[in-house]
C-alpha cells in the first residue's frame, strides 16, 4: 500500500523525506551549533522590537527594570518556539502593557496581509492552492485567473500572568478575516494555559504545525494537518526535552451521505489525541503522534446506526543541521482522519459507502507526506523549496473519476524589510489525479505583504 507504482516525483520526494528524517536523527545525537542560528537571530530581532507599556507606575531602580524586561522577553520567546507554532501565524502582539512587579503582561496587537496570485495552465476555483481542487477536464473559461485578498488579516490578544493558586497562566485569543469571499470575521483560537494544561479552542495535539516549512500560499502544503477543536490538554515536560501530550478534543467528521440513504449521526465520543516528542534544542524536536475518532452515520436501509473506529500516526520533526539550514518533514497513515485537514478536506472522507455494500460506511486509508529545505541567506531573507502529497487509497470498485491522489510543490523567498514588514513571493505547482488515472497539472505565483504591530 506504500508503493508509489507510477509516480516518480512521489519515490524521489519521499527519499528526500527519509534522508530528512535521517538527518535529523544525527543532528539531535550531534548538535555542535557553534553560533546562532539565523531562523534563532530573527526571533531575537522580533523579540527586541516589541515596545513596553507601564500601566500602574515604573520599577524604582534601572536593575529591576531589567530584570523585569529580560522576564518579559523570555515569555515572548516562548510563544515563538512554540511547537503549536505554523510560519503562518501571528507575531506576538507589538505593543506590551505591563503591571508592577511583572505579574501580569498583556499585549494587544494584529496584522495586515495581502495576498495577490495568477493561475495559468487552468485556474484553481479557490483562494487557496489545493490540487484536490484542480478541476477534470479542465474548464477552458478558465484556464488564467488573477485575484487578490486581504484574508489572513488578524487581531490577537495575548496576556501572560501568574497567581499564587494558579502559578503560570497565559490566556490567548486569535481572529481572523478569512470567512466568506475571505473577508468575514471570525474566531479562530481562544485557550487559557494553566501550568501543564490547556483548555480551549486550539491546535490539534496530532497535529505539528512547527514542523511544516513556510509557505506563501494559504493552503499550505497538502498533507497539512493542524485543526483547531475545543480540548483539553495534559502535557508536561521531563529533562527539558522530553514532552508527553494527551487530549480530549471535539470531533467534527466528514461523512459522505449525498443520495445513498444514509444520515450522519450525532457524535458521542470526543477524539483522543496524544503524542511523544523529544526536543534536543529550542525549535527542533522530533515527534510521534495519534489520534483515535468514533465515525457515527445512521443506514436507512438498515435502520440502524452504524460505528466505525478513526485512527492515524504521524511522524513529525523540524531541525536546524547548520547556521543556515533547517529542514522539515511529516508522514502520517491512517483511516478517517480526512476530516482533520490537507487535501482531504474539501471533500467527505472520513467515512465513504462501501462498494461490497452499499448499505454501509467504512473508513478508508490515506497517506500523506511532506518535506521541506529552508536556506537563510541572513537572518531576515531566506527561501524554501517544499513539496507533498496526500494518498487516498479506497476499496476496489470506487468510482473511476473519485480523487486519487494530489502533489503540492512550491519554491519562494521571504524578506523581513524590518521585523514587523515582511515581503515573499511564491511558485506553486499541484496535480490531482484520478481513480482512473486522469490527472490535471496547474501553476499558480503568489505574492505576499505582511505588516504587523
Amino acid at each position: 500500500m506504500f508503493v508509489f507504482k507510477s509516480d516518480r516525483f512521489g519515490k524521489l520526494t519521499l527519499f528526500v523525506l527519509l534522508t530528512i528524517l535521517g538527518g535529523t536523527i544525527s543532528c539531535a545525537a550531534n548538535d555542535s551549533t557553534v553560533s546562532m542560528h539565523h531562523v534563532d537571530a530573527q526571533i531575537a530581532a522580533k523579540i527586541n522590537s516589541l515596545k513596553l507599556l507601564y500601566i500602574d507606575g515604573k520599577p524604582e531602580s534601572e536593575a529591576a527594570k531589567a530584570f523585569e524586561i529580560d522576564s518579559l522577553r523570555q515569555l515572548v520567546s516562548q510563544y515563538y518556539y512554540d511547537q503549536f507554532r505554523n510560519s503562518q501565524d501571528p507575531d506576538m502582539p507589538y505593543f506590551m502593557f505591563m503591571s508592577k512587579g511583572a505579574s501580569l503582561t498583556l499585549g494587544i496587537g494584529g496584522g495586515v496581509r495581502m495576498r495577490a496570485f495568477y493561475d495559468w495552465n487552468g485556474a484553481v476555483p479557490s483562494t487557496a492552492f489545493a490540487p484536490y481542487t484542480i478541476p477534470i477536464p479542465a474548464d477552458p473559461a478558465s484556464r488564467q485567473r488573477f485575484n487578490a485578498t486581504p484574508s489572513g488579516t488578524y487581531l490577537n490578544f495575548q496576556m501572560i500572568g501568574h497567581n499564587t493558586i494558579l502559578g503560570d497562566y497565559g490566556l490567548y485569543i486569535e481572529a481572523d478575516f478569512t470567512g466568506y469571499e475571505g473577508r468575514d470575521f471570525r474566531l479562530k483560537k481562544s485557550y487559557a494555559v494553566l501550568r501543564d494544561f490547556t483548555l480551549g479552542y486550539a491546535t490539534s495535539s496530532f497535529s505539528d504545525p512547527a514542523a511544516l516549512p513556510p509557505v506563501v500560499d494559504a493552503a499550505g502544503p497538502n498533507n497539512k494537518y493542524s485543526s483547531t477543536n475545543v480540548l483539553v490538554r495534559y502535557m508536561p515536560c521531563f529533562k527539558k526535552k522530553w514532552h508527553i501530550a494527551v487530549s480530549l478534543e471535539t470531533p467534527s467528521t466528514a461523512v459522505d451521505v449525498t443520495g445513498k440513504k444514509m444520515r450522519v449521526a450525532s457524535n458521542w465520543l470526543p477524539d483522543g489525541a496524544a503524542f511523544v516528542q523529544y526536543e534536543w534544542k529550542r525549535g527542533q524536536h522530533v515527534r510521534l503522534s495519534g489520534i483515535v475518532r468514533s465515525l457515527s452515520y445512521y443506514s436507512d436501509l438498515r435502520d440502524k446506526r452504524g460505528n466505525k473506529v478513526g485512527w492515524a500516526m504521524q511522524l513529525s520533526t523540524v531541525a536546524r543541521p547548520e547556521k543556515h539550514l533547517t529542514t522539515y518533514a511529516t508522514l502520517n497513515y491512517g483511516r478517517g482522519y480526512a476530516g482533520l485537514g490537507g487535501d482531504m478536506i474539501y471533500g467527505s472522507y472520513d467515512l465513504v459507502t462501501d462498494p461490497a455494500d452499499p448499505s454501509s460506511l467504512y473508513a478508508p486509508q490515506m497517506l500523506g507526506w511532506c518535506a521541506g529545505l529552508q536556506y537563510n541567506f541572513r537572518p531576515n531573507i531566506f527561501a524554501t523549496v517544499a513539496a507533498s502529497q496526500t494518498h487516498y487509497m479506497p476499496k476496489d470498485g470506487t468510482m473511476p473519476d473519485e480523487y486519487k491522489c494530489g502533489t503540492f510543490a512550491c519554491a519562494n523567498v521571504f524578506w523581513s524589510i524590518t521585523p514587523r514588514v515582511t515581503v515573499a513571493g511564491e511558485y506553486d505547482w499541484g496535480m490531482r489525479r484520478n481513480i482512473s488515472g486522469i490527472h490535471k497539472a496547474s501553476s499558480r505565483f503568489n505574492l505576499s505583504a505582511m505588516f504587523t504591530f
